[in-house]
Formats: structure tokens, C-alpha cells, sequence
């Protein structure tokens, strides 16, 4: 496990692409990017989501990074935990990088941002907080 401190802030894919497309919620992604960490499988969304738009990830992880947020592996509990939530998800329509980004939420005992406000829904122990 990695020693991050103090519990950090999980940042999911579309919290990510808020900031980079200036979008509504940008404000509150950057306030909390010094502290954040990205599960690798929300950061491959991010990158995929980011070149469909035509933003380029590389250059935007160099910035994610340069500010202090950490990209952390997906790891088998962390795999187990996204398959143990698809239950209590599914109603919200949760994708694999969706869950990935609250089953690290749940390992580090960290908030999870998302722009995704059907979260907000979720009875699942973690604390969920929208951008919009």
C-alpha cells in the first residue's frame, strides 16, 4: 500500500476533464489537485475521454502531476472492491472506472470528487462529493 499521509482526495475521470475543459466544477477540482490521486484505471479513461476531445494527456498529466496529484495502481483489493460495489451501483449505471475510482476512495478512506451527480445517490460508506 502506499503511505500517502493523511487521507487524500480521489479524483475521477470526469473530475479531470472538468478542469482541462474549463468546465463547470473546474474551480473545485483544481482547489483540491495539490492533495488528489487518480486510480490508474480513472486516469486511462481520462487520457482515452481527453483525446476524443481533442485535449492531449500527456501534457495535461505533466500539469495534474507538476501540482501534486499522484497516480495510484489498481491493485487486486481495489479490483475486488469495484466487483463487490457493481450490486449497489448498477441502479446509477457505474462503469468499471467509475467503481475503481470509489473502491480507492474506500481503501484510503478519502472523499471521491466526480462530475457524475447519479453518485450523489450511492449508500456506500464513501464520501461522494459532486463538483456541479
Amino acid at each position: 500500500m502506499i503511505d500517502l499521509g493523511s487521507p487524500p482526495n480521489v479524483a475521477d475521470a470526469s473530475a479531470l476533464l472538468a478542469l482541462v475543459l474549463g468546465e463547470h466544477g473546474a474551480d473545485v477540482v483544481a482547489e483540491i489537485l495539490p492533495q488528489a490521486v487518480c486510480s490508474a484505471v480513472n486516469w486511462s479513461e481520462f487520457a482515452q475521454k481527453a483525446a476524443q476531445r481533442g485535449v492531449e494527456h500527456q501534457r495535461a498529466g505533466i500539469y495534474f502531476v507538476g501540482l501534486g496529484m499522484t497516480i495510484v495502481p489498481f491493485d487486486q483489493g481495489d479490483a475486488e472492491h469495484a466487483a463487490r460495489i457493481w450490486e449497489r451501483t448498477r441502479v446509477a449505471g457505474l462503469s468499471l472506472g467509475d467503481r475503481a475510482c470509489l473502491a480507492l476512495a474506500l481503501r484510503l478512506g478519502a472523499p471521491a470528487y466526480t462530475a457524475d451527480r447519479s453518485w450523489a445517490s450511492l449508500d456506500l460508506g464513501i464520501d461522494i462529493r459532486t463538483i456541479r
